[in-house]
């Protein structure tokens, strides 16, 4: 495969975890302003019950936002710089190794 190559599938995969991740945006507040609604209008105002779901997907949604957008790409240094690390311990690798 030539770099363009490897370049334009890197770039699907980007572009396809951002829009996942702005589907699962979407989701989110059309879900919990439905039971934010279920809350004002059917519970009678009481306990925020909504909060913790809100705060519970909230989070899984902040770990995927940092997946798109804050963890950066494996690069060619960085696999050299692993690389060099083994070799530094000693490590030497077998079939099994590569497998998983």
């Amino acid at each position: 495969m030539d770099d363009e190559q490897l370049l334009r599938d890197q770039a699907m995969r980007r572009l396809k975890k951002k829009r996942d991740f702005t589907g699962d945006v979407i989701a989110y507040v059309i879900v919990n302003a439905f039971l934010i609604g279920i809350w004002y209008f059917v519970s009678g105002r009481g306990y925020f019950w909504p909060g913790w779901i809100l705060l519970g997907w909230g989070i899984g949604l902040a770990f995927h936002a940092w997946d798109v957008y804050g963890r950066r790409d494996i690069t060619e240094a960085d696999l050299q710089r692993e690389m060099e690390r083994q070799r530094g311990k000693g490590r030497t690798y077998d079939e099994t190794d590569l497998k998983s």
